[in-house]
């Protein structure tokens, strides 16, 4: 007896729903229920082996022979110290770190982009220095991109496109097996390469969430928070003659730069200068 095509979009819908049901976790540092279909370890499996080809594909600048990597290098170390006593402050987050093995390079290109992969693998584009200008913003940028990666936001972004591109089916299968599949909603969910803008940009609750840890982030790491506010004008100043790829999947709207200066005294709350920037 064959089904009738309504029926079964409305078995296809209750599936769906019920495995965002049973897929919903609490996110441990942000208390947020977020919708998780993919294991972590396999996502940095994954991100390990994309982040890989993408240094092998690209002009890596090397701290030895450039400032301005030996900055990105620096601000890296000083950000990761700052994490691990973050989390050492909070044992029931503590063991996430468990896993991240960190890295943080910079690369040759006239984008305007920085991201953070699952695992700790971070890339800055140098065509974002022009506009950070300063150790503390780049700091901010960064802090904003791991924050996306601890609070999984990649994951959630993924999950959320694998309903509609692969269906909810043997999606665990297609990340364990490296599928292509899985990797370009995992280089999309990042906003890596020419992926960009495929997919939605990050929520509002992710963005703010991303917004008040890596502030926070970046004064236990000794850099003024407050460099945020000129930044943010900085980037929607590039914007001009153009979206810059940073901005393709991290909105910047006029309300953004209100929501950060009333995150900023909780962020000077956890700053401590330890050298000049």
């Amino acid at each position: 007896m064959l089904i009738k095509f309504s029926v079964m979009k409305k078995i296809l819908a209750a599936a769906s729903i019920a495995i965002m049901i049973v897929a919903c976790s609490q996110n441990p540092i942000t208390g947020r229920n977020q919708l998780s279909l993919f294991s972590e370890s396999d996502l940095m499996s994954m991100a390990d082996q994309q982040y890989r080809q993408f240094l092998s594909e690209n002009r890596v600048v090397s701290p030895s022979g450039s400032k301005d990597a030996e900055m990105v290098r620096r601000v890296g170390q000083r950000l990761v110290a700052a994490i691990n006593q973050y989390y050492a402050n909070n044992p029931t987050v503590s063991a996430e770190l468990a896993n991240y093995k960190w890295e943080y390079n910079l690369v040759d290109s006239r984008e305007v982009n920085a991201w953070c992969m699952p695992g700790g693998k971070i890339v800055v584009y140098t065509g974002l220095l022009p506009i950070t200008q300063n150790e503390a913003a780049l700091a901010v940028v960064v802090g904003h991109e791991i924050a996306h990666a601890l609070a999984k936001h990649g994951n959630e972004r993924m999950s959320q496109a694998s309903l509609q591109q692969l269906g909810g089916q043997a999606l665990s299968v297609a990340v364990a097996n490296k599928s292509p599949a899985a990797q370009n909603l995992l280089l999309t969910a990042y906003g890596i390469g020419s992926q960009v803008g495929a997919l939605l940009p990050f929520s509002r609750k992710q963005e703010l969430e991303a917004d008040k840890l890596g502030l926070i982030f970046s004064a236990m790491a000794g850099y003024n928070p407050q460099e945020a506010i000129p930044l943010w004008e900085r980037m929607q100043q590039a914007g001009g003659g153009g979206t810059p790829e940073f901005l393709s999947t991290h909105p910047s709207e006029n309300t953004r730069i209100q929501r950060l200066r009333e995150m900023m005294p909780e962020a000077l709350k956890h700053y401590k200068p330890v050298a000049s920037n």
